[in-house]
């Protein structure tokens, strides 16, 4: 551990903080100079190898992830300057598909019009292990682009439990301060307990911690979380 990290850590006691005190803490624990972003990460009471028991969504927060994201939209005709007039970075369909086949992965986000996914399907292997294949329960594979590129640019965050059991989301920068933090918390946790599955028993949400980019993490009281988000 860095001498920077130590300090930070030093600031944390080894207990479980309320969901108003950590965030007024956290801010005050980055161990860099550049504007850190803050993290949160979520253990659930569920099997994700189990398809009746996968936890995924998409959330936008009130407040933006403060990053800036590059979003392509694979559309032709009228559909490809709908995109264009939303804001997407880059747009097209066939030089674009075959500039992704040659290696160019210079976007955070992609969008398909339902139309062009016979081509973007075929670019599975590519995208896919990256998190970057349009799916349509995302609201990523539609017709209307307007939409899409625009709630991708605005914060939109999408979540989804990993093997292990975990979830980890952006939840904005250091900068925003206690009261943008909390807002984008509270969204993302209402959407993380609406998509409990139904087959989820027993507890669901085990703990809860939140981190600067590299600094010390916080946990968070679950019990206080699970009264606070029915």
């Amino acid at each position: 551990m860095g001498k920077n990290y130590k300090a930070a850590k030093e600031k944390i006691e080894e207990r479980a903080y309320q969901i108003e005190e950590a965030f007024t803490k956290i801010p005050d624990l980055g161990t860099t100079k550049f504007d850190e972003t803050i993290d949160m990460a979520a253990r659930l009471g569920v099997d994700p190898r189990k398809a009746e028991q996968m936890v995924r969504g998409t959330v936008i927060l009130p407040h933006g992830t403060g990053k800036k994201v590059r979003v392509v939209v694979f559309a032709k005709g009228e559909k490809e300057l709908e995109a264009k007039e939303a804001g997407a970075d880059f747009v097209g369909s066939d030089d674009l598909l075959e500039k992704v086949k040659k290696g160019w992965l210079g976007f955070d986000k992609a969008v398909a019009t339902p139309d062009m996914m016979g081509e973007v399907g075929k670019l599975g292997k590519v995208l896919g292990p990256r998190g970057l294949m349009p799916n349509p329960k995302l609201g990523t594979v539609t017709f209307d682009v307007k939409k899409a590129v625009t709630d991708l640019k605005s914060g939109q965050v999408e979540f989804r439990v990993d093997k292990a059991g975990n979830i980890h989301v952006p939840l904005g920068k250091k900068s925003f301060g206690t009261d943008k933090l909390k807002d984008n918390f509270n969204t993302m946790m209402e959407a993380i307990i609406k998509a409990k599955p139904s087959a989820s028993k027993g507890v669901y949400l085990k703990n809860l911690a939140i981190s600067t980019t590299m600094g010390p993490s916080v946990l968070l009281d679950t019990q206080e979380i699970r009264n606070t988000f029915k």
